[in-house]
Formats: C-alpha cells, sequence, structure tokens
C-alpha cells in the first residue's frame, strides 16, 4: 500500500514540474516589434511620397526613427480613420490600411518604440 501512494505521490510531483516549468513560458515569449524590422517599409509603402522627403514629399517627414517615434500616436489616429473622415491618412487612398498594418504600428508602439 505504501508503495501505491508513494507513486501517486511521485507521478503528482511530475506532472506538477512538468505543467509548471520556465522552458514553456520562454517558448511563449513574442518578438517584440522593432523600427527597422517592421515600420520602415510599412511607413515607406503606405505614405510615399507625401511623408518621404527624398521621394518629394512636403508633410512630415516620418522617414526616419525619431520622427516617426515622435509622431506614432498621431499616425496610428489617422490610419484608424474612415476615409470620408477629415485628416483620414493614407491621403489618396479611398480605402483603410488592412487591420495587420494598424495593428503592426499598434504593436510596435506597445512593444517601447524600439529602433532595432
Amino acid at each position: 500500500m505504501k508503495k501505491y501512494i508513494l507513486l501517486i505521490i511521485l507521478v503528482s510531483l511530475t506532472l506538477l514540474f512538468t505543467v509548471c516549468s520556465p522552458s514553456k513560458k520562454a517558448a511563449a515569449k513574442v518578438k517584440k516589434s522593432t523600427y527597422e524590422s517592421d515600420i520602415a517599409t510599412l511607413i515607406m509603402i503606405n505614405c510615399t511620397p507625401c511623408h518621404i522627403p527624398s521621394k518629394g514629399g512636403f508633410k512630415k517627414a516620418f522617414d526616419n526613427y525619431e520622427s516617426a517615434k515622435t509622431n506614432i500616436d498621431e499616425m496610428i489616429k489617422r490610419i484608424e480613420l474612415n476615409p470620408t473622415d477629415k485628416g483620414f491618412m493614407p491621403f489618396k487612398k479611398t480605402v483603410k490600411l488592412s487591420d495587420s498594418t494598424i495593428n503592426a504600428f499598434k504593436k510596435w508602439r506597445d512593444d517601447g518604440l524600439l529602433e532595432k
């Protein structure tokens, strides 16, 4: 009888430590978004030429990390507007950016506005 109780305790402890292992928490860690890897390309694709001076843009420049970081809240606010709303961006488009693109900007902000 003592063997069975000991076996049950041993199996229970093994299951407990397997479920609570730190390796599972490490596997769940998500990569943080950065300007260079996630945002710079989106800005070049969606904000050209107006916000890219090298492409002939005359609006506030978003072609560098500091400017994008400083203006991220305004950028998100304006890309979330409907095309019929005043201030909607991208200005010459008739449809909003995709949810995944908008969420990429939000994730970058929420991840701490990392550059690299």
